[in-house]
């Protein structure tokens, strides 16, 4: 049993920062990569921001520059600072990663149930 839930989504007006956090817990082996999505009604769930284990980051277009992934290993969480926050970054977004189990080593994805994101002024 493995759960993802983040928190740190909220109202912000353009412009503006916010921190968003996603804490693994359960029965965990390893925390291979781990990485924010986001999606907004009617359109294609989209990668932003991805970090392996050993520390190596991508970024959609999108959001270099503004947005930072970080990951605390001994915490089992995963960060993303929004700065410069702009109207189409709203979304609800998704928290994301590959972990292996106390029992096996799959490598299964897990997934959190989203936290809303709202630039808007």
């Amino acid at each position: 049993q493995v759960q993802l839930v983040e928190s740190g989504g909220g109202l912000v007006q353009p412009g503006g920062s916010l921190r968003l956090s996603c804490a693994a817990s359960g029965s965990i082996f390893r925390i291979n990569a781990m990485a924010w999505y986001r999606q907004s009604p009617g359109k294609q769930r989209e990668l932003v921001a991805a970090v392996t284990s050993g520390g190596r980051t991508n970024y959609a277009d999108s959001v270099k520059g503004r947005f930072t992934i970080s990951r605390d290993n001994a915490k089992n969480t995963v960060y993303l600072q929004m700065n410069s926050l702009k109207a189409e970054d709203t979304a609800v977004y998704y928290c994301n990663a590959n972990i292996d189990s106390d029992y096996s080593r799959l490598g299964i994805y897990y997934w959190g149930k989203g936290t809303l994101v709202t630039v808007s002024s």
